[in-house]
């Protein structure tokens, strides 16, 4: 009979693209790793990596394999759900994965709530903005609390369902004692020291194209994708930034920020799990104070 953890560790290899990777994800060493995806070949009779470069790669009974391997690793999952349904109670440990420019308005109040509601939970937090939907399907966290800007094409995996939390706007951040709080137009910033992120990223993408429909390419002073530093150099005088209105602190000081009037830019924050037939009380009570803290933060 096929030993589920070495099909857990095929699937991982597969998507980490390593054994080395998939053994750090893992907190295994890499020799562990290849001692039980050896054994796994043993088992089926037929190799399954093949070296790909620097990487490594699924043959052909592979792939076959590794496709049966979601089937098998998705009931399993679908048999936890169920039998935590039917016991109806929150279990003890969630993982939330995070983007850090959710952490002070969203994050941070609904990581307090489930403790007043349900003492026994304790929720985990991974705060990054990389590969957050692929560690949700293999299973490295139970909850995502991600963001799509509208340029951005649907990418989520199969066996993922996404639950929309709140449309949060870009704000005009500038020092507390440059202009007023009436709404600013975009094409107005097209002389203004500009701070924002790379045009690389999802946000860097979206405000080089918001900028564009107002009629001009933005040649910024400061690149950074740290908001917290965008929101410094706003505060010092030296630029103009464009952050999404949950990543500022309503109390901070020496800053304004004001809506964009004309050519809005904004990004939909969704929560992530893995889809099954029956609800997970775990999951859903984290959702629940995620969407709570969401609700709240955009009416402070």
């Amino acid at each position: 009979m096929l030993d589920v953890r070495r099909l857990y560790m095929l699937k991982t290899v597969a998507a980490r693209g390593s054994i080395t990777a998939a053994a750090h994800f893992l907190a295994l060493t890499a020799g562990a790793v290849s001692q039980q995806l050896a054994a796994l070949r043993s088992e089926v009779g037929v190799d399954l990596l093949r070296p790909d470069g620097r990487t490594v790669a699924l043959t052909e009974a592979g792939r076959v394999l590794l496709e049966h391997a979601d089937r098998i690793l998705s009931a399993m999952q679908e048999a936890e759900s169920a039998m935590a349904a039917v016991k109806g109670t929150v279990g003890a440990t969630a993982a939330l994965a995070a983007l850090p420019s959710t952490v002070t308005r969203i994050v941070a109040p609904a990581l307090t709530a489930p403790g007043s509601c349900h003492p026994q939970l304790t929720v985990t937090c991974s705060i990054t903005d990389q590969a957050q939907l692929r560690e949700l399907a293999l299973g490295a966290v139970d909850v995502v609390l991600g963001q799509r800007y509208p340029h951005m094409p649907d990418a989520t995996p199969g066996g993922i369902d996404v639950s929309p939390l709140l449309d949060d706007p870009l704000l005009v951040v500038t020092a507390a004692d440059r202009g007023d709080d009436r709404p600013v137009a975009l094409r107005e910033l097209a002389t203004h020291h500009l701070a924002v992120p790379p045009p690389t990223t999802d946000c860097g993408e979206a405000v080089l194209q918001g900028c564009r429909r107002a009629g001009f390419t933005p040649a910024p002073r400061y690149i950074t994708a740290d908001i917290a530093a965008q929101i410094t150099l706003a505060r010092a005088g030296l630029a103009t930034a464009l952050v999404p209105r949950t990543a500022l602190d309503p109390s901070a000081p020496g800053i304004r920020a004001v809506p964009i009037a004309d050519h809005p830019v904004r990004r939909l924050l969704f929560a992530a799990t893995r889809r099954t037939e029956n609800a997970n009380p775990t999951t859903t009570a984290v959702i629940s104070a995620l969407r709570t803290a969401a609700r709240e933060g955009h009416t402070a």
